[in-house]
């Protein structure tokens, strides 16, 4: 069976994922907020580590827009508990080890890894907005200025 494919201005499908924090997470129980799903290849790697710190430094600018931030990768939940906790991340990180979200999102890519080919999640972000509409989405997301982006954006959505 094959997932639904999220598309712009269309409503995400519900979603549930096991979650740091002993939680699970559904995207219907986050009504009335607007979310920032970013999908990440793995847990404490350099790209991703600076990735969740950017996010981690602007949180007070993305709750001033009623946003919360959640982060995907295929990691079990024990690496996203060290993970958030090493670096203080003042927000959940969704385990997808099924890749069903990450297919529904269509983040699972083909990748070159030290000219070996691989399967796995190409860095994208997506903002929902609080009626679980899909308004935008980047994708092989460069980590430099991208929370920037992704705020510009949101602020937008005001």
């Amino acid at each position: 069976m094959a997932a639904n494919k999220v598309k712009i201005g269309g409503k995400v499908p519900e979603f549930s994922l096991p979650s740091t924090g002993n939680k699970n997470v559904r995207l219907s129980g986050l009504k009335g907020k607007n979310i920032i799903i970013y999908f990440y290849p793995k847990d404490a790697t350099p790209g991703c580590t600076i990735e969740g710190q950017n996010f981690r430094d602007n949180i007070r600018k993305f709750s001033l827009c009623n946003a919360i931030v959640l982060g995907v990768s295929r990691d079990k939940i024990t690496s996203h508990e060290k993970f958030k906790k090493n670096q203080k991340f003042p927000f959940d990180l969704l385990s997808d080890e099924d890749e069903k979200i990450c297919k529904m999102f269509d983040v699972i890519k083909e990748k070159n890894m030290y000219g070996r080919k691989v399967i796995g999640i190409e860095r994208s972000t997506f903002l929902i907005d609080k009626k679980g509409i899909l308004r935008n989405e980047w994708r092989k997301v460069k980590v430099k200025e991208h929370v920037n982006d992704v705020l510009q954006i949101l602020k937008k959505l005001k």
